[in-house]
């Protein structure tokens, strides 16, 4: 209780016209916001390109066609033998 006394009384809070946003912390904020955007160009352009890929059959998977799967072949797991 008595630091919490103290700590009220010597701390010294500035007044609304000592405090003022600047235009360095201004400039830094937009950056920021500029960084994340490219970020996020970037993760799309990424993910797009990964789709394509596993579209394709780049990743093992059979390619994916407009067309309907043949039913007298049965799928593959490519899973099962990782499990091994």
């Amino acid at each position: 209780m008595l630091d919490l006394l103290i700590i009220t009384l010597t701390d010294k809070v500035p007044e609304p016209e000592d405090v003022k946003a600047g235009w360095t912390a201004f400039t830094i904020f937009l950056l920021l916001v500029l960084a994340v955007v490219v970020l996020a160009f970037s993760l799309v352009k990424q993910l797009r390109k990964a789709q394509a890929a596993k579209d394709s059959g780049v990743y093992g998977d059979e390619p994916v066609t407009d067309e309907p799967a043949s039913d007298d072949v049965p799928p593959v797991d490519h899973r099962a033998d990782d499990q091994r």
